[in-house]
């Protein structure tokens, strides 16, 4: 099975994703957390892993991602360029 990337990441949304959390002042770990208790069971090094685009992230925690952080989808994978 081939493993794809875009531009040498495997997601788009990672630095976003770590500019919302730190913008929020969260921990990896408390970002983790209150990804579960919305239904996404995720460890904190797999934000670590997201953030580098070391890892992929499925469109469910996308959805998750974006409402967590009070930021749009559109937002996390670059198509807008203001916050929520």
């Amino acid at each position: 099975m081939k493993i794809y990337d875009f531009e040498g990441e495997k997601n788009i949304s990672g630095d976003r994703i770590h500019q919302a959390r730190t913008a929020m002042r969260l921990s990896q770990a408390d970002l983790a957390a209150r990804m579960q208790v919305n239904g996404v069971t995720i460890e904190r090094e797999a934000i670590s892993k997201i953030e580098t685009g070391d890892r992929f992230v499925t469109d469910y925690e996308l959805m998750v991602f974006a409402k967590v952080l009070n930021v749009s989808i559109e937002w996390l994978i670059g198509q807008d360029q203001k916050k929520d």
